[in-house]
């Protein structure tokens, strides 16, 4: 049987990259997406092995369905896309919050609506959360309160699509990410206080994203991968 793709949302920088990049080494057919059409082709290219770059904003959920339709058969889907905010109650910056939930949330769910009728009964379905939800700072309202909701989307995905299979993976600090690799001090506070005594690292969260995807018999969980940092 034909292998079908597999489809990074939000390929173009970051974890979502090194995912695309191992499937693509792999000789899988990738479809990698980031806001930004001529910036996923580019990423596209450089990753090379066939990969393909499209354009989708998961803000904009209507727009979803056409944007995705020129895809084939979908073997794997990882929803890695994701904004920041910095949002208190008090300075409530009400536009943001509602961009970040529409994204993560009811752009996630989108997604995976339009795709669902190329998706075998051996397909699954990754999705990305973060540690905010357990672990909340100043300004992480909206963060904080979207990865908490992750948490209840495996849930009830798993339980309404199986046999297809939905997880979702919760990263720690990722010590050599473009997002914290020059945080000195947010580095220096993780090391001391992770049992491993440093933060993970892409290469460690992408190797625990392809577990997800592949292993048939995991469904339903949300994995911590922080190197024990909730332990302490």
């Amino acid at each position: 049987m034909a292998q079908g793709s597999v489809v990074i949302v939000g390929g173009t920088r970051g974890i979502g990259r090194e995912i695309a990049r191992t499937f693509a080494e792999r000789g899988r057919d990738v479809v990698l997406t980031g806001r930004d059409a001529a910036n996923a082709r580019a990423v596209a290219e450089e990753i090379g092995g066939g990969a393909r770059g499209l354009g989708l904003d998961l803000a904009t959920p209507a727009e979803l369905a056409a944007r995705l339709d020129g895809i084939g058969a979908v073997d794997h889907l990882v929803l890695a896309a994701i904004d920041r905010d910095a949002n208190t109650a008090r300075e409530y910056d009400l536009e943001g919050a509602l961009a970040l939930v529409t994204l993560k949330l009811v752009g996630y769910t989108e997604t995976i609506h339009a795709l669902l009728p190329r998706m075998g009964d051996d397909a699954s379905i990754l999705l990305f959360g973060g540690l905010a939800k357990d672990r909340p700072y100043p300004g992480s309202t909206t963060v904080s309160t979207i990865n908490g909701g992750v948490t209840g989307m495996v849930h009830t995905l798993a339980a309404e699509l199986g046999p297809i299979r939905v997880n979702a993976i919760h990263p720690g600090i990722v010590g050599d990410s473009p997002m914290w690799r020059d945080n000195d001090a947010m580095l220096e506070n993780v090391t001391k206080r992770t049992p491993i005594g440093r933060p993970v690292t892409m290469a460690e969260v992408v190797s625990a994203s392809v577990f997800l995807l592949e292993n048939s018999g995991v469904s339903g969980v949300n994995l911590a991968v922080d190197g024990g940092w909730l332990l302490l």
